[in-house]
């Protein structure tokens, strides 16, 4: 069963939006084109409550982007995004939703934040999105979505970590830092992880 999880498609990660990607937009007419050549299409979505920890307006004396220390951890505080009910939660309003299956909420939690679709950054709870892809006999995933160089890349190393085969669709994906991801992109094949275009799904049928 052809299987992609798309991550954090949302407002507030699109160019306007709250915690902007760069050219996050384009992404959105790629996705819709690829939507058809899956079986299984499942989503994550960021869903914060306004007292999150990883917000900056939280922290008194600290702006976005500025860093801190928990429990030895060094952890980046962002603008306020993705606040549970918000417009800026929603999935971008050209996103053609009506494949997804299943949408698997992360980031809930005020005291720790939740970049993958599979665990909390402390990997101490589960989104239940491994258990809900192996029930269904998935090995092999495609992930795309926002960003590349974070939510896309803890999401891959963690299906990676739980015995899934990953491919990342490159061009149905944009990093918040296109550095950073180069370096990332490094690891993700060193993992084993293939890196694709959309035009390499959309030839195959």
């Amino acid at each position: 069963m052809r299987t992609l999880i798309l991550v954090d498609v949302q407002n507030d990660f699109m160019e306007g939006g709250n915690l902007e990607v760069p050219q996050a937009n384009r992404i959105i007419p790629v996705i819709n084109r690829l939507l058809k050549q899956f079986d299984l299409v499942v989503a994550t979505q960021d869903w914060h409550p306004q007292n999150h920890q990883s917000f900056a307006s939280n922290h008194s004396n600290k702006k976005p982007f500025d860093k801190i220390n928990r429990q030895g951890i060094e952890e980046t505080l962002w603008p306020n995004h993705c606040l549970q009910g918000s417009k800026g939660a929603e999935f971008h309003p050209n996103l053609e939703t009506n494949q997804i299956a299943a949408i698997f909420r992360k980031g809930m939690d005020p005291e720790i934040d939740s970049y993958s679709g599979f665990y909390d950054n402390d990997h101490q709870k589960s989104t239940g999105l491994s258990g809900y892809l192996k029930e269904k006999k998935i090995t092999e995933i495609y992930i795309c979505g926002l960003a590349s160089d974070i939510c896309v890349y803890h999401t891959i190393n963690d299906a990676i970590n739980e015995g899934f085969s990953v491919l990342l669709i490159k061009d149905a994906s944009q990093p918040i830092n296109a550095d950073d991801f180069a370096i990332l992109k490094k690891k993700l094949t060193g993992m084993g992880v293939r890196i694709i275009n959309s035009d390499e799904i959309l030839t195959t049928d």
